[in-house]
């Protein structure tokens, strides 16, 4: 398979992983209704329940899977991003507030404005443009002094970074394990559908199975492959800028999952009758989804990720930013229902 695999080059081969993964994550994503708002919202309301219990079988799989990979020695460590490189603590502590708060307002995470404009709702893909935007001008534009001066508060070298190195060999693998029975308590209780359960456990393998074939290719490719998974603010964005700026979308991974997630939450829809034009009305407002995009934007690149990329696809790697993040992403959001909606 190999040999077939090297007539193409590195760049199409990794459009291909990404569009695969992301039709699992998007498909799979859309009929589990997997969401994080939706789980802080119970979680701080005193009622975890379905959506509870949805996001915790996500996260428990994602890392599960993610640290059998890495304990049988098909996963490198030591050629991870974010293991291997400086981090940001503030960054992670300010970046997850502002994405949290952004969250609750654009009723949505990055991720979950992807898969839910693919079903044809139109506040998400407004919003999920300008999250888009707030990103690559936090990345390149006139964003990035600030994002560039917050990010230097608190720095951490990268051999703080990996959580597992203070812990036993087995104990991170356990950790996601323990997500997934916490996850069967609260389904025992509250009785998501079964469908729900088995979409959200897939969304979680897509994120672990984007792990493991990044890595694959980059053993066997001459080129540099970055090994990576699931992620959405710094993707989008480059994807946004490529239809803009450029004549040919750059073959990348990152492109893959943009367009595979889009493309399997339409299927998705579309094959179960999901589809359905929404819009903007007097009651869902307009002002909240914008400042709301720009925070998860701003926020989503200075925290390193989203609250899928930081939070899941971060986190099941034990990287101490990403955990970090995910946290102030949960007590932010808490925080601003409280204000905000309750």
């Amino acid at each position: 398979m190999i040999e077939w695999l090297e007539q193409f080059t590195s760049g199409e081969v990794s459009l291909a992983i990404g569009i695969t993964v992301g039709l699992l994550f998007g498909s799979m994503a859309q009929q589990s209704q997997f969401c994080l708002r939706s789980a802080t919202i119970e979680f701080w309301r005193g009622n975890p329940a379905k959506k509870f219990a949805i996001w915790l079988f996500t996260f428990g799989a994602a890392m599960t899977l993610t640290q059998i990979f890495i304990l049988q020695g098909a996963l490198p460590k030591g050629l991870i991003r974010q293991l291997t490189t400086t981090g940001t603590l503030s960054g992670a502590i300010i970046g997850g507030s502002l994405f949290g708060i952004g969250m609750i307002l654009a009723r949505g995470c990055a991720s979950r404005l992807l898969i839910l404009s693919a079903t044809g709702n139109l506040r998400a893909l407004v919003a999920g443009l300008v999250v888009t935007v707030a990103s690559q001008a936090s990345l390149r534009g006139a964003l990035s002094p600030l994002l560039e001066s917050l990010a230097s508060w608190w720095t951490i070298e990268s051999a703080t970074r990996d959580l597992s190195m203070l812990m036993p060999r087995y104990l991170p693998l356990l950790i996601g394990v323990g997500f997934i029975v916490l996850g069967i308590v609260f389904a025992i209780k509250h009785k998501p559908r079964h469908w729900h359960v088995v979409g959200s456990l897939i969304v979680g393998t897509s994120v672990a199975l984007g792990w493991y074939l990044t890595a694959w290719h980059a053993s066997w490719s001459f080129e540099i492959v970055p090994i990576k998974s699931v992620s959405f603010t710094g993707p989008s964005a480059d994807t946004l800028m490529g239809l803009i700026n450029m004549p040919s979308v750059p073959l990348t991974f990152d492109i893959g999952i943009v367009l595979g997630v889009f493309a399997g939450s339409l299927i998705a829809a579309w094959s179960t009758g999901q589809f359905q034009i929404q819009t903007f009305d007097s009651q869902t407002g307009l002002a909240r989804y914008l400042i709301g995009a720009v925070l998860m934007g701003f926020g989503g690149m200075l925290a390193g990720g989203c609250a899928v990329g930081a939070g899941i696809t971060g986190g099941s790697i034990m990287a101490l930013t990403a955990w970090v993040a995910l946290l102030f992403m949960w007590l932010a959001a808490g925080l601003t229902d409280r204000i905000v909606d309750r």
